[in-house]
This record gives structure tokens, C-alpha cells and sequence, in this order.
């Protein structure tokens, strides 16, 4: 080997580059030498006892270095071994799922462990005692299913998801055979509260519906993380929301009904409610329609809300103001079609009184006016043409007319001829009094974040439109919707509902959407409610009766939860028209 070699051969270990031995190395070879040679010198010494001693003293140290490995092992594991989320070493099967909670910090939906009852036959001495028992301890067992494990030969699960009470009833039998393997479950702690927002997951971790499904992906995200998952919602609001929402259906006689809160400048939804309810642990005794979440995914022709967008599509174009007048004296005629009022003035009236009064006549009128492209154009900036921007996937998109013909206009413009759901309307709804912005609705608390939000009105029209909502509440068909001091606006709507090819009275939709407090700038801090009654029982079957006093009710509930300040019963237009409180609707209740 040369110089040049040698001066890059990497020594062995333990020796140095002049090849001498280190200590520690010439300690350890001369130990293992005279372990080597310690048999020869017992047996020519003619000691066999110090040959045992050594042959025990070598075993011993074998088994303390395996065991100070081991020790070292298990110590570095504890301690410094990352750990997968806050499941990890407590169940291998475990649930990787957040928490979800509202945003508050409320719990909405958690992981429970529950158990999988398991009975291995053969270990079994009598099997007709074992199958009255695990009865009488363990009802909800099925008995065929349990009489079929409990004649085979081999170990099967008889029964999932068994809570840890349960688990102890079937423990304390002390039967042979049976025991009991971890599982972790979704649970529930609300029960029917928000069920229909919530949603639900499988027993193999997953989302599938509500926001559990929306937001199934990050859900699992956060639990990995041993983090929860908050949603946009207020389990306060929510729970004022359901509460006024029942005793109106209820009160209405109403086959179902829908309440939505939110917040107009975030686009969070704050509520949501779909009523009936059902018990989410037996979805099959669900009344007809009761798990369908009718906020996203039932479809509505919503009657007058409708004017609001009409009104201002014209406002916004330039196509009328306040003081334009249509002339309702008679009938409209449109082809061999005649449209009416519902409470007819019959007479001249400004585009304002035309709203106050709810005239299909004047906004039919407005719609020709604008022409088929205008119209279609701010339907589509207000999100009606598309399925609600809100997470969950059953949000259903709207069903329009193909034909946009003069009929076809004038329907549209009172809310007939297309079916949307209660989602697009309250995120309509919000566009229009926050400034004009299309924000998108979500259940991520602090609203979607990177969010394009386009103007689709101007912050003029956006602020006259709240001055209109607010006259139509005090002075319109509004009445009943006044919670004192908040200064709510809104427009009522009714509509018949098409059957057998014919729109029929005697199924109808009342519904009133709202907004407060109106006043302060377009930008202020505002919440919409959206309140929809299908086919209410009740005479008066309209949105002023049916729809906003539920809207009254919530609002005058959830003002403190939000911050909102009551004023006094006066309120100033940002014209500076001051305007008195009403009672009760004037003019058409419609």
C-alpha cells in the first residue's frame, strides 16, 4: 500500500491512526479474552466450580445488555417517539376525527368508544343458558342473529356499538366465550339539535352527509392533529332558531318549515334549522321528509321575496326610482294572461308603493321594462341561477325557465316560474343589504377566507333597498316582523304551489325574508333571517302571518347574543324621513 493510500485507509474501530487501541477498546478485548480462556484455566487448574461461576457470570451479562437495551428502548419511545393525534396508543381501530364544535367552542359531535360484543361458541357450556341471559342483560340484541353465532363453531361479532353500561351488564353474566373488542363511535350530544346541518359519519370514520361530509377531510385533518373543528354556527342562536321555528310550524299547522341566520357582511351562517326533526338513531321512524334538510335541498317558488330582487335589478339599472309610477288601476294583460294584485289598490303607484303594497301588477310592468338579458343577468349576480354557495353537499341547484318571454318576466318578477331553495335566498338577501357585495355563504367560522366578492348592485341602491325593507315593516306588509328597537326590514312572500299542472290555494308557502338592524352604513354589522312555511294548515296562509312573527321573535332573542343595541321606537331613513313603529301589516298581507 502506498503513503497516499495509507493516509486515507479509514482505521478500524476503536483504533486510533497510528493503530493503537483506545482504552475502552483494549479493556473490552481483554475482557472477552479472559472470558475466552477462562474454561481452559478452571479445567487445567482442575476447578470445576469457577468454570460454573464463569459460565453464570457470562449469562448474566449477556441478559443485562438485552435488558438494558430493551430498557433503553421503551424509555426512548415514551419519551420522544411522535405520537399520530390524540388517539394514539389508546386504540389502534380508533375514530381519526376532530371534534366538531361551533364557534364558540360548543360541542356538536365527538368520539365515544363503545364496544363490539364478540362469542367464540366452543367455550360456551350451555348455550340455551348463554342466549337467555345475554336477552334479558342486552335487549336490543338481535335473537337470530345471536342464536346463529351461538350454534356455529367459530368466533363472530354479534353486536356493534355497545356503550360501556351495556358492556358491563354482559361482563357481570360471566359467561365463557364472550368477550368484547374497543370501537370508537360518533356520537351526538345535541340530539335533534342541528341534525340536519351536522349531519353524520360511519362507523369507518367517514362523513356522509351534512357537514360531517363537507368537511370530512379536515375533520379527519384535526383529529390527527388532536384538534377540533369549529363550524360558523352559534348553538345559541341555533337553538333560539329551532325553538320559534317549531312553534310556528306548529302553530301554523305547517307541513314543514325552514329558519336561516346569518351574518350579511361574512356570509356565515349563524342558524340553521329544518323542521320536522327526526331522532338521528333511528333515521327509519322518521316522519315523511323529516331527514331531508329543506334549508339547502328543497325547492320553493317564494312569491314577493322575489320583488326585492325585481325592485332592485331597476333601481340598479336606472330603470326606475322611488317616484316612477306603473299603473295598477286594472288587470295587466299580457297575451290572453291576466296578472292581478292580491290586495288590489287599483290605482297609479310609485315604485315604493309598489313594493309596500306588494304589487305584482307594478313589478311585472318594472321586469318588461328591463327586458329578458337584464333581468337573467342580476338573477344570475345574485346566485339564483346556481346552487347556493354553502358547503354541504346536498345543496340543490335551482330549477329555471328555459323561455325567458314576457310571461315568463313577470312571473319571475314576484317570485313565480322558478323554484329555488331557502340557501340562495337569504344569500340574495344579503347582497343586497351589505353594501351590494356577493358574499358567499359558508359554515367555516370567519367566512370563506380568499373569497372573491363581486359588487352586484351599487352601495346606493344596496342602501336604498334598506330603507324600502325597513318602510315595508313599518308602514307595509311587514307589521308583525317589528321586534321593538332593532329596526328590522324585510319583504313578505306567499305562493301557491303547483299541482297536477295547476297552482292550488290550498297548498301554500308563506315566507318572510329579513334583515337588522337596517340602519348605520352598508357596511355596519347586519344578520339576515330567512323564515319559510310549506303548506301551512292556518288561515291566514301569507308570509305576514305565517312567517314573520317568527321573525319578530328570533330576532328580539338574538340581539344581545350579537350585539346589537335597541334604539327607540322612532327610526330616521338615511334621508332623514323619520318613520313611526306599526303593529301590525297595511295595506296587501301578501
Amino acid at each position: 500500500m502506498s503513503v497516499q493510500d495509507h493516509r486515507y485507509h479509514r482505521p478500524a474501530p476503536g483504533v486510533d491512526l497510528q493503530g493503537r487501541l483506545s482504552p475502552f477498546w483494549r479493556w473490552l478485548s481483554e475482557l472477552v479474552w479472559r472470558l475466552e480462556h477462562g474454561f481452559e484455566r478452571a479445567r487445567a487448574d482442575a476447578r470445576p466450580e469457577e468454570d460454573t461461576r464463569v459460565r453464570i457470570f457470562l449469562i448474566l451479562i449477556v441478559f443485562s445488555c438485552v435488558f438494558a437495551g430493551l430498557a433503553i428502548g421503551a424509555s426512548y419511545k415514551a419519551l420522544f417517539a411522535q405520537t399520530s393525534g390524540r388517539w394514539s396508543g389508546a386504540n389502534p381501530n380508533a375514530l381519526v376525527r376532530g371534534d366538531l364544535t361551533d364557534r364558540n367552542g360548543e360541542l356538536l359531535a365527538t368520539n365515544i368508544v363503545h364496544y363490539g360484543l364478540y362469542i367464540d361458541p366452543s367455550e360456551i357450556w350451555d348455550r340455551d343458558l348463554a342466549f337467555g341471559q345475554l336477552r334479558r342483560a342486552l335487549p336490543r340484541i338481535q335473537p337470530a342473529r345471536l342464536r346463529k353465532v351461538l350454534s356455529g363453531d367459530r368466533r363472530l361479532i354479534v353486536l356493534n356499538g355497545l356503550t360501556p353500561q351495556e358492556k358491563a351488564a354482559v361482563h357481570a353474566l360471566a359467561l365463557g366465550g364472550v368477550t368484547f373488542e374497543p370501537e370508537d363511535r360518533r356520537a351526538y350530544p345535541l340530539g335533534t339539535s342541528a341534525e340536519h346541518l351536522i349531519g353524520d359519519a360511519d362507523t369507518g370514520g367517514q362523513g356522509v352527509s351534512g357537514a360531517e361530509l363537507a368537511f370530512n377531510n379536515e375533520i379527519r385533518a384535526a383529529g390527527e392533529r388532536g384538534e377540533s373543528f369549529p363550524l360558523s354556527i352559534d348553538l345559541r342562536i341555533q337553538g333560539v332558531l329551532e325553538n320559534e321555528l317549531a312553534a310556528a310550524a306548529v302553530k301554523a299547522q305547517a307541513k314543514g318549515a325552514v329558519g336561516i341566520v346569518t351574518d350579511v357582511q361574512t356570509g356565515e351562517v349563524l342558524g340553521m334549522a329544518s323542521w320536522p326533526t327526526f331522532n338521528p338513531a333511528d333515521r327509519g321512524a322518521a316522519p315523511e321528509g323529516a331527514t331531508l334538510n329543506r334549508a339547502v335541498a328543497a325547492h320553493y317558488e317564494m312569491g314577493s321575496v322575489f320583488k326585492s330582487f325585481t325592485v332592485a335589478a331597476g333601481l340598479d339599472t336606472g330603470q326606475a326610482d322611488m317616484n316612477t309610477l306603473f299603473d295598477a288601476s286594472q288587470a295587466f294583460q299580457i297575451g290572453d294572461r291576466k296578472i292581478k294584485d292580491f290586495h288590489a289598490q287599483n290605482r297609479v303607484m310609485t315604485l315604493e308603493e309598489v313594493y309596500l303594497h306588494s304589487s305584482n301588477i307594478g313589478t311585472s310592468q318594472l321586469a318588461l321594462q328591463m327586458g329578458p338579458n337584464t333581468m337573467r343577468d342580476y338573477f344570475r349576480r345574485l346566485g339564483l341561477l346556481n346552487a347556493s354557495t354553502v358547503e354541504l353537499k346536498e345543496s340543490a341547484r335551482p330549477v329555471a325557465p328555459r323561455r325567458w318571454d314576457n310571461s315568463t318576466l313577470a312571473s319571475l318578477s314576484f317570485g313565480y316560474g322558478i323554484m329555488v331553495t331557502p340557501a340562495q335566498v337569504i344569500q340574495a338577501m344579503g347582497a343586497l343589504t351589505n353594501g351590494g357585495r356577493m358574499v358567499p355563504l359558508t359554515l367555516r367560522k370567519g367566512g370563506l377566507r380568499g373569497a372573491q366578492t363581486p359588487q352586484v348592485v351599487t352601495e346606493e341602491t344596496s342602501r336604498t333597498m334598506l330603507d324600502l325593507m325597513r318602510r315595508n315593516v313599518v308602514n307595509g306588509s311587514g307589521g308583525f316582523a317589528d321586534a321593538p328597537g332593532l329596526r328590522v326590514g324585510g319583504k313578505t312572500g306567499s305562493a301557491n304551489k303547483l299541482v297536477n299542472g295547476h297552482y292550488d290555494p290550498s297548498h301554500a308557502v308563506g315566507s318572510f325574508a329579513a334583515v337588522f338592524p337596517v340602519d348605520g352604513p352598508v357596511t355596519a354589522k347586519r344578520y339576515a333571517i330567512l323564515i319559510v312555511m310549506d303548506e301551512p294548515g292556518a288561515y291566514p296562509k301569507t308570509g305576514a302571518y305565517v312567517a314573520a312573527p317568527a321573525v319578530r321573535n328570533i330576532a328580539d332573542r338574538i340581539a344581545g347574543f350579537l350585539g346589537v343595541q335597541r334604539q327607540g321606537d322612532r327610526w330616521r331613513t338615511a334621508t332623514g324621513e323619520k318613520i313611526s313603529q306599526a303593529g301590525a301589516p297595511a295595506g296587501g298581507a301578501h
